[in-house]
């Protein structure tokens, strides 16, 4: 066991990230595997000091059967326990009848029920409890009272010697060290577990979070989808009227109202565009196959979708990707929470925009800086939930709460933060295979 694992054990140390059931009992089984390091250790010094210390003839050929047992156990458990991602209940059931079976072979040869390390018992069944559900728990308090009462009537005496004054002093140093081990082991193991439970029920809350809010998207989604399809008839009522606006003399003799005229139509050709993006990510457009196309053409295709709507006068920079540039799958969902990234900078005043971006094998970041007046401290501590804005108005705060949603979706990860030279930064990190043609 290395010295690190030793004194977390110890110490109760641990990263505190939210872990997956399955994942916690992985660690928990790890635990026991170096509680049981110590057992091996303190049974083997226990057995030298009662034969040689106190010059008690023990049986050591039999007690040393478990303390071996429980060694060649460890280390073909280890590695296997390495490996797996998840451990079940059973399994760390099953590892605590070993060490009770082990237990029970150590008191048999060495007065039963009256020696004082009976007690560890007492650990064991705390163990059980704190890490087994209630059925395994109480199967394992039933088992071990039964082999207590077993071993009160089937034992090999312990050879103390005679007068009574000095059988009492053995037994007082014996439930002596009985109790500390107890007490240090207890308090060692148990607050190191219940912070792996403290972590698997914050993975819990995480996804009942992370439910409620995919629950919210496709309400969401539904409703936008209803509404693309609302919205294609007045759409193109409104093109057919813009048509013939064109051909009215009062307006074609009019250059500004030809300009406006214009303007509008291409407004209504965007919301087209938006319209038809909505109905293809929801299913309903068919028969396109997805653009592919390098990521520099595709970022730099958003910056200049972006600047051709005239919105704000800042600007904004493409830098990268290096050192790869590799072929993605053109997502119109990613397109359009990039696209409010930019927005939500001009919104906020910045003068200026820089889009990094970093590609290889394995991972894409693209990093957005701003020169505006960065995030408010309850927006960055309450990231990605829904309507978190300054903005003041209905239905605003979407915007980040779609980017973190359609990052989850594509494996990757945001991280927002305020730079000390003023301004913002948004990094998004997300595996180069999520936007990989297949």
């Amino acid at each position: 066991m290395k010295i690190g694992s030793l004194f977390d054990l110890l110490t109760g140390q641990t990263d505190g990230a939210p872990l997956p059931p399955g994942a916690a009992g992985r660690r928990n089984m790890l635990l026991l595997i170096q509680l049981r390091w110590f057992a091996v250790i303190g049974q083997a010094l226990t057995i030298a000091i009662v034969h040689w210390g106190f010059g008690l003839s023990l049986p050591l050929g039999w007690l040393l059967l478990a303390p071996a047992a429980l060694v060649v156990l460890n280390l073909v458990s280890y590695p296997v326990v390495s490996r797996r991602a998840a451990i079940t209940d059973g399994e760390i059931f099953t590892a605590l009848c070993i060490d009770a079976a082990a237990l029970t072979w150590l008191l048999y040869f060495s007065g039963g029920a009256s020696n004082p390390f009976s007690a560890l018992f007492v650990m064991q069944i705390v163990l059980a409890a704190v890490l087994l559900r209630r059925r395994y728990v109480w199967i394992f308090v039933l088992g071990t009272s039964g082999i207590l009462a077993a071993l009160t009537l089937f034992h090999k005496p312990l050879p103390l010697p005679e007068g009574a004054d000095e059988r009492l002093g053995l037994l007082v140093q014996g439930s002596l060290i009985n109790f500390m081990l107890i007490a240090v082991l207890l308090a060692a193991f148990v607050s190191r577990t219940i912070r792996n439970v403290r972590a698997r029920d914050a993975w819990m809350a995480d996804s009942r979070q992370q439910a409620a809010e995919q629950e919210h998207i496709v309400r969401m989604g539904l409703l936008a989808s209803g509404a693309a399809h609302e919205l294609g008839t007045p759409l193109a009522s409104i093109s057919v009227l813009l048509g013939d606006w064109r051909h009215i003399d009062a307006i074609r003799s009019d250059p500004e109202l030809v300009a406006d005229v214009e303007q509008m139509q291409s407004e209504v050709d965007r919301c087209k565009v938006i319209v038809t993006n909505i109905l293809m990510a929801a299913g309903a457009a068919r028969g396109q196959s997805p653009k592919v196309m390098r990521l520099s053409t595709f970022l730099n295709d958003v910056a200049s979708e972006w600047r051709e709507r005239g919105v704000g006068t800042m600007t904004v920079d493409v830098l990268g990707p290096n050192p790869r540039d590799p072929h993605i799958i053109a997502d119109e969902a990613f397109r359009q929470v990039l696209s409010a990234l930019i927005d939500n900078a001009a919104e906020a005043d910045a003068r200026a925009l820089t889009l990094n971006a970093v590609a290889d094998g394995e991972q894409i970041i693209l990093t957005f800086t701003d020169d505006g007046p960065g995030f408010p401290e309850e927006i960055l501590s309450r990231l990605g939930q829904p309507y978190q804005s300054t903005k003041g108005r209905a239905g605003a705060g979407l915007g980040l709460f779609l980017l973190v949603n359609t990052m989850r979706t594509l494996g990757g990860e945001v991280v927002a933060e305020n730079r000390r030279e003023g301004g913002a930064s948004i990094q998004l990190r997300l595996p180069t295979e999520a936007l990989t043609p297949k």
